[in-house]
């Protein structure tokens, strides 16, 4: 009943096992971030929030 985690115990076994889970969470997470227009969008409008004026405004001459 228990020989898939007799199978998994052993080390070369396991070693390539997390290879493969660790390499497809990496990869869903990549195509997670580059995809999607609004999620694009949003992440560049973050990239003006230091030059803001605490009324949320860009300052004079920022873009």
């Amino acid at each position: 009943m228990f020989d898939w985690f007799e199978w998994f115990t052993r080390l070369e076994n396991s070693k390539v096992f997390a290879l493969v889970l660790f390499f497809t969470l990496y990869c869903a997470i990549l195509i997670w971030v580059y995809t999607g227009r609004k999620r694009k969008q949003r992440l560049e409008s973050y990239k003006y929030i230091p030059f803001q004026d605490e009324d949320g405004k860009p300052e004079k001459g920022q873009e």
